[in-house]
């Protein structure tokens, strides 16, 4: 099997950050592209929370959420993946295991590497982490993750 493209999607927890070694690793050992994901809702389609909010208000928030996200992608690749030989950041708005499914497809990705509860995870096996592990069309590596470790 031939590795060019890992994919490693991220919810910036702890958690997820638990794959990072493996991921290095595989940049290392096969001169693997890393393309580092970050999938966020999108709250301009929730019903309203206390009160109204105009939809310049909601794409305010939603610009706010997505510059963060990019600003914490960059930390990331900064700080763990420097030895990496190509990592290319990624930030989509939508549901995660959807849209991770999608990247899939679109990037031609052939590993995904994650962890096996991001943070929200209750179970042994994270929703996300299971729905994409179920419909994938590539290997995906899933990394235990015990559940009293911090976010």
């Amino acid at each position: 099997m031939e590795i060019r493209k890992v994919l490693w999607p991220t919810d910036f927890s702890s958690r997820a950050e638990a794959a990072l070694g493996y991921v290095k690793s595989l940049s290392r050992d096969y001169n693997a592209e890393i393309h580092v994901l970050h999938v966020y809702e999108d709250i301009v389609h929730h019903e309203t929370w206390y009160g109204e909010f105009d939809e310049k208000h909601m794409e305010g928030l939603m610009q706010k959420v997505r510059k963060r996200a990019k600003e914490r992608l960059e930390q990331i690749c900064e700080r763990h993946l420097e030895g990496c030989p190509l990592y290319i950041k990624h930030v989509v708005i939508g549901d995660p295991a959807k849209e991770i499914l999608k990247f899939i497809e679109q990037e031609q990705v052939d590993l995904v590497v994650m962890s096996t509860r991001g943070k929200s995870g209750q179970f042994r096996f994270g929703s996300v982490t299971e729905r994409v592990t179920k419909h994938s069309p590539v290997p995906v590596t899933t990394i235990p993750v015990e559940g009293s470790q911090a976010q």
